[in-house]
């Protein structure tokens, strides 16, 4: 009996997912979680994306932690460089929204298929 509580004859669940990442993915993907690692961050990420219109002016982030304007620079680096969101700039201001795809990609790692009732 394995620790899941079935015999190894036995399907006793479905897979956690349809296929195994392949070694590209889950080094994007371990970049990714490793850019969330961090509560700024995260909060970061939120921010910009529940932001109306979807997209985030830097001030509007800054003023949201009560960290300098370089520290959130910096943890806005960390997540563009992870390809979680990207920015533009637009005349003196700086705008940031999150990637979509790159969200996906985590998603469908983090996915649970769902069971049907048995």
């Amino acid at each position: 009996m394995s620790k899941h509580g079935c015999s190894g004859a036995d399907i006793c669940c479905a897979p956690l997912a349809a296929a195994p990442v392949d070694v590209d993915q889950a080094a994007e993907v371990a970049a990714a979680f490793k850019a969330l690692s961090d509560p700024v961050r995260v909060r970061l990420l939120s921010l910009i994306a529940s932001h109306p219109g979807g997209e985030a002016y830097v001030n509007n982030l800054i003023s949201a932690f009560d960290l300098t304007g370089p520290t959130i620079s910096h943890h806005l680096r960390v997540l563009r460089q992870a390809g979680l969101i990207d920015c533009e700039r637009r005349g003196t201001w700086v705008f940031y929204w999150v990637v979509p795809a790159a969200l996906e990609r985590l998603s469908t790692v983090l996915t649970v298929p769902a069971r049907s009732p048995s």
